[in-house]
């Protein structure tokens, strides 16, 4: 288990272990259809977050790396095919982090922030475009900053 997590409730450490799937679900379904090389994207970006995290990280994401895909293909199959829809639900579920990043050591707080806002942008950028130039969408690009999660520079610790 990540040492951050020992003081947090199961479905708190839950909501903590499917943020990058959520995340990586939104922005590649931003454009309304999430295609193969969006999914094999988001899973060698989260294989690759286990060796190259912040240091801090690296057990966070050797976790999450665990059931990474088979989360990810899960909540294609199970959210709605509407990307609006779809950005709604996982909105609401990114929105739980605002009550549990507080209650985390607060630099693992702020780098897993700002890790989750480095995988949504590495997500966006791999989903189409030509030679990679363009190829953030708007609708990735509305969504790449996570506004919906607040952030734990502000806290106060």
């Amino acid at each position: 288990m990540v040492e951050e997590f020992k003081t947090l409730r199961d479905d708190e450490i839950e909501v903590l272990l499917n943020a990058p799937v959520l995340v990586s679900v939104m922005i590649a379904g931003a454009d309304d259809k999430i295609d193969k090389s969006e999914i094999a994207q988001a899973v060698e970006i989260a294989n690759s977050k286990q060796a190259r995290a912040r240091e801090q990280l690296i057990e966070y994401y050797r976790e999450v790396g665990q059931s990474f895909q088979e989360k990810f293909e899960k909540y294609v199959e199970e959210l709605p095919d509407n990307a609006d829809a779809r950005t709604e639900y996982i909105t609401q579920e990114l929105r739980k982090l605002n009550h549990i990043l507080p209650k985390i050591d607060h630099n693992f707080a702020v780098k897993l922030h700002a890790s989750l806002k480095e995988m949504a942008k590495k997500v966006a950028e791999a989903s189409g475009g030509v030679l990679g130039y363009m190829s953030v969408s708007y609708e990735e690009a509305k969504l790449m900053e996570l506004r919906m999660i607040d952030d734990p520079e502000n806290f106060d610790h």
